[in-house]
C-alpha cells in the first residue's frame, strides 16, 4: 500500500504536543533537528560523545543536546538516527531510557532485520527509512531541506500501532517528504537494486579505472581526463565505506540477487560488443534512454 504526502494522517498535530527526541546527530539526525526546529517543534537529542554534543550545540541542531539518555524523558516521538550496526545491537542504557508510551522510529536503510529486532523491544516501534542523503557524515553533515520531495518509507507489520504509524507520517509531512508504505521485505529488495547494489557497482568502476589505467601505463591520464560523467557514476562508490559495508552486510541476500541481475545485464552488453552487433547495442541503449526518466521523475 502507498499513500502520498498530501493525505491526512490520523492524529494530525499530535507531533507538536510533546518534544521530538533524536538519537544521533549525523546527516539524518542533524538535518531532522534543523528542519523540525524551523517548523516550530521542540527538539531534544542524545549523542554519544561530549565533543559531538558541544559542536551540535554550536550548530544549533537541537534545543537540548546531551550524552545522558535522560534527555529523552517526555518525548512523544523518538527517532533512532543510528548506524545499522548500533541499531541492530542497541545499548541497554538506550533501551532503558525510551519511554514506553513514546513512538519509536528509525532511519535505517534496511528494514526487515530492524523490524524483527525492534518490535519485541518496544510496543510502539515503527520501522521507517527517509530516502535522502549526501556523501557527508557526522555532526557537520546536517543541513536544512534534505528531505523535501524525497520518499519517506514506512514498513509496518500486522502488529504496528496505527496511531504510532500516523505520528511518523506526520513527521514525514513536517519535513515535506513523500510518504510511502510497503512491506519490509519488498523495501529491502527494492533498495538493493536502486541503492545498495549501485554503491558496489560504483566502487567497481573506480577500481577498474584505477587498475586498468595502471595496467595500460596511463594512470595519470585517466585521472586527468575524468570529467562529469565519471564523477556522477563514481560518486556513491567513493562515499562512506562504513555505510556501504553495513548495507551489504545487513541486506546480503537481496544485494547478492541485485548483483547477479547486474552481471547478467553487463554480460549481455559485453556480448553485443564482442559480436560487433551495433544495431542491437543501439537499441539497448535507446531503451535505457527512455527508461531512465521513470526512475527520476517521482
Amino acid at each position: 500500500m502507498t499513500s502520498s504526502q498530501g493525505e491526512s494522517a490520523q492524529g494530525q498535530g499530535a507531533l507538536r504536543e510533546q518534544p521530538v527526541g533524536l538519537v544521533g546527530l549525523g546527516l539524518i539526525g542533524g538535518s531532522l533537528g534543523l528542519d523540525l526546529q524551523a517548523a516550530g517543534l521542540e527538539v531534544r537529542a542524545l549523542v554519544h560523545r561530549a565533543s559531538t554534543a558541544e559542536r551540535a550545540r554550536e550548530r544549533q541542531l537541537a534545543m537540548r543536546i546531551d550524552t545522558d539518555p535522560a534527555v529523552l524523558e517526555g518525548c512523544g516521538l523518538i527517532v533512532l538516527a543510528l548506524p545499522l550496526d548500533r541499531l541492530l545491537d542497541p545499548p541497554a542504557e538506550l533501551l532503558a531510557a525510551l519511554p514506553p508510551d513514546a513512538v519509536i522510529t528509525d532511519v535505517g536503510s534496511v528494514k526487515q532485520p530492524v523490524l524483527e529486532r525492534w518490535e519485541p523491544l518496544h510496543p510502539r516501534f515503527v520501522a521507517s527509512h527517509p530516502m535522502a542523503g549526501t556523501a557527508e557524515a557526522g555532526v557537520e553533515a546536517g543541513l536544512t531541506g534534505l528531505f523535501a520531495g524525497r520518499p519517506w518509507v514506512a514498513t509496518p507489520s500486522s502488529t504496528t500501532d496505527p496511531a504510532a504509524l500516523a505520528l511518523v507520517q506526520e513527521l514525514a509531512a513536517v519535513v515535506q517528504a513523500q510518504w510511502l508504505c510497503c512491506e519490509a521485505a519488498a523495501h529491502d529488495r527494492a533498495v538493493a537494486l536502486i541503492s545498495h547494489m549501485p554503491v558496489l557497482v560504483s566502487a567497481a568502476l573506480l577500481e577498474a579505472a584505477d587498475q586498468g589505467g595502471r595496467a595500460a601505463g596511463a594512470e595519470a591520464l585517466v585521472r586527468q581526463l575524468a570529467s562529469s560523467g565519471f564523477a556522477d557514476t563514481s560518486r556513491i562508490g567513493g562515499g562512506n565505506p562504513e555505510l556501504g559495508t553495513l548495507m551489504a552486510r545487513c541486506n546480503r541476500s537481496s544485494v547478492l540477487d541485485a548483483l547477479e541481475e547486474y552481471q547478467q545485464q553487463l554480460k549481455l552488453l559485453q556480448t553485443l560488443v564482442e559480436e560487433s552487433n551495433w544495431e542491437a547495442l543501439r537499441s539497448r541503449l535507446k531503451h535505457c534512454h527512455t527508461l531512465r526518466p521513470s526512475f527520476l521523475n517521482n
